[in-house]
């Protein structure tokens, strides 16, 4: 890694309604959600990305498996939580700057592409 920081291309998440499931009174990953934390722990360890410890800047490219309407916020989260398991940043309360852009559908699975470098305040971007 250096100053501009990694760029990681990651497979698409479940939505949020998919990634937690109500058991009475209680909210738990799915099975599904499991599995999709444990691919990207195992992505970003065969990586051999170091884990952030200090604020970050994301910008997210999403690019969904098909045209179905989509809320961006509901694929942001179990991303995130993904990210955190995974070992990219010790929580994602450490982004501070995040751009995310829905595009297209592509590749018939989707793909979400993820740019992540240390955030320094009143730095200019070009997203």
């Amino acid at each position: 890694m250096n100053d501009d920081g990694i760029t990681l291309e990651l497979p698409w998440p479940p939505s949020v309604n998919h990634y937690y499931k109500h058991v009475g009174p209680r909210v738990l990953i799915s099975r599904e959600g499991r599995h999709y934390r444990d691919c990207i722990a195992s992505l970003l360890q065969a990586s051999g990305v170091k884990k952030f410890t200090d604020s970050v800047s994301l910008e997210l490219l999403l690019y969904p498996p098909d045209f179905r309407r989509r809320d961006i916020d509901n694929i942001e989260k179990s991303l995130f939580d993904a990210l955190t398991f995974g070992g990219l940043y010790e929580d994602d309360s450490l982004i501070k700057r995040l751009f995310a852009e829905m595009l297209e559908p592509w590749p018939p699975n989707g793909l979400c592409v993820i740019r992540i470098k240390p955030y320094r305040r009143g730095e200019r971007h070009a997203y």
